[in-house]
């Protein structure tokens, strides 16, 4: 069986447009120092053999501070380098699908948007933690369905998995999704582009230990 309870707090996602080879390392070694307690690798690219080199880099970094490492929508680039977690959104394998390919002890989450009946499929077929997003307006998917905060708080009495929130979520407004109830804030811009990406994610990691909105 697969054990999700590491997937809480900071989820930290790399932005690869703006970093890779040396600066996306170093960058990614400031969040975790930060207290990202998950990461994920999300490259769009088709370079594959940069792709898995920076995975392969990423996974022993991860390993080095406790994070999890997640590979985002590559369940195959998952199974080359023995990723601990992968993850799915909508064009890509269901989870019993990525089960068969990856084994049990994968840890497998999947995008939900804004949808409980979606979630429920998911939890059904096998998912280990369901993320919910956009929750503010974001950066990076900018045509995405904005998500109620009310939403999370109904996923995260609903289901026994970990409930993840994504979407334009900052060391300003972390509080507000964190008092809404889920497990854990996923994060691109708002660590990877902040001035100092490790404070910015010691402020969102502390609100998970400190309880205080804001996060200041």
């Amino acid at each position: 069986m697969t054990d999700a309870s590491a997937v809480g707090g900071l989820y930290a996602i790399t932005d690869t447009d703006g970093h890779r080879g040396n600066a996306l390392m170093s960058v990614v070694r400031e969040v975790l120092e930060g207290g990202a307690a998950v990461l994920q690798y999300r490259d769009k690219s088709s370079d594959h053999g940069r792709r898995r080199q920076e995975a392969a880099a990423l996974l022993a970094l991860c390993r080095q501070y406790g994070a999890l490492f997640v590979v985002n929508d590559d369940v195959e680039l998952a199974a080359a380098i023995d990723a601990p977690a992968v993850h799915l959104g909508r064009d890509d394998d269901d989870p019993a699908q990525a089960r068969v390919r990856l084994g049990s002890q994968v840890v497998i989450g999947v995008s939900c948007y804004g949808s409980l009946e979606r979630a429920d499929h998911q939890a059904a077929a096998g998912a280990d933690y369901l993320a919910f997003g956009s929750v503010f307006p974001s950066p990076t998917k900018p045509e995405a369905v904005p998500v109620p905060l009310a939403t999370l708080t109904a996923a995260a009495e609903r289901y026994r998995q970990p409930v993840v929130a994504i979407g334009g979520i900052t060391p300003d407004n972390a509080g507000l999704v964190v008092t809404a109830g889920v497990d854990a804030v996923a994060v691109i811009s708002g660590v990877f582009a902040a001035p100092d990406p490790r404070l910015a994610a010691a402020r969102i990691a502390g609100l998970f230990h400190s309880g205080t909105p804001g996060g200041a």
